[in-house]
């Protein structure tokens, strides 16, 4: 037997007191109850990177901890009762792109990276979904101190590297809201299929999809969520960026080497950075793709989280105003 998992006993003695101090009831009074079913629940068996999971009853306190769970949760018509803003977009952490909405007021915002343990062991939690996170073991052995189902990263995945078809599988299947899922998925798979089919152009382009943080520059390889949206739409990822694809999700760029950042289309965010610091940066205006006008930045905030989102919630935004933007300067 191996030795039980640092703050598994700090987390069930939280866990014990909050219920106590409940009274005789386990639910939190001040934290409205989420919506249930009808009853008719058959127990379902969900397989994530640390094992197979089984919900026996149907969620009716759900806490949405990994990035975007929340979203894809409400689109599946499920409140959380806690969450987390891994996009820093304040308040109920939601973007503009999200439509349904917290009702009737938003829930525990728990930390993204730092959980909160003590105000998530007072939700009384039934489920807790972190299907986009670290990865972490031991986050994942904290969580399940709770004594409730843990629906972590999937088999095979690394660090924040679901993809939203698995995010909203994992999710669908975990909630007893499959069809629903399976519907939303079909919807986007069809918008990807006719931006790509609109335009042609983008079929074996390179594109490179890099980042100007507090850091320096860096690029993103295949695996992740932003190389895999331009993939969607027929661009591939620049061979120059790919070969130097690590286990990491993105590849840092040195001033000196600059020139990786060109392709047919070169796509940048800004982490940290001024968009307009990065578009009057002189050696990025060195770039040839760049120097060309072959580029996008991302300068609309909402768009720029909407993409960064990746879930099936944020990504048909970022399609809508994304796909001009990529045909016009393609077409320089």
């Amino acid at each position: 037997m191996s030795a039980r998992p640092r703050g598994v006993v700090l987390v069930t003695a939280l866990l014990s007191a909050v219920l106590m101090l409940a009274g005789c009831s386990a639910v939190p009074s001040a934290v409205p109850e989420a919506p249930g079913g009808d009853g008719n629940w058959t127990p379902v068996t969900v397989s994530t990177a640390f094992g197979e999971v089984t919900i026996p009853q149907r969620p009716r306190r759900v806490v949405t901890l990994g990035w975007g769970d929340a979203e894809v949760a409400l689109a599946l018509g499920v409140q959380p009762v806690g969450s987390a803003d891994w996009l820093g977009i304040g308040g109920d952490g939601l973007g503009q792109w999200v439509q349904r909405r917290y009702e009737p007021r938003p829930p525990p915002m728990l930390g993204t990276l730092d959980v909160n343990m003590e105000r998530l062991a007072g939700l009384a939690p039934d489920l807790i979904l972190d299907t986009r996170s670290s990865g972490d073991l031991d986050r994942h052995e904290q969580l399940s101190g709770l004594g409730v189902p843990v629906i972590g990263i999937p088999e095979g995945a690394q660090q924040y590297t679901t993809s939203w078809q698995q995010q909203l599988d994992l999710i669908g299947t975990a909630l007893g809201e499959r069809p629903q899922a399976q519907r939303l998925r079909t919807d986007l798979e069809a918008k990807f299929a006719r931006s790509a089919r609109e335009h042609p152009e983008f079929s074996g382009a390179t594109a490179v999809v890099g980042a100007r943080t507090v850091r320096g520059y860096g690029a993103y390889v295949d695996g992740t969520s932003r190389v895999e949206f331009m993939r969607a739409l027929g661009f591939r990822n620049s061979p120059p960026v790919q070969e130097l694809a690590t286990t990491a999700f993105s590849v840092p760029i040195s001033q000196e080497r600059l020139d990786l950042l060109d392709a047919d289309l070169t796509l940048m965010t800004t982490i940290g950075v001024d968009p307009q610091a990065l578009i009057r940066d002189p050696l990025y205006r060195t770039v040839p793709s760049v120097r060309e006008g072959r580029d996008v930045v991302f300068t609309d905030e909402v768009v720029s989280s909407a993409f960064a989102s990746a879930t099936v919630v944020g990504i048909p935004y970022a399609l809508d105003h994304l796909v001009p933007r990529l045909a016009e300067a393609l077409s320089r």
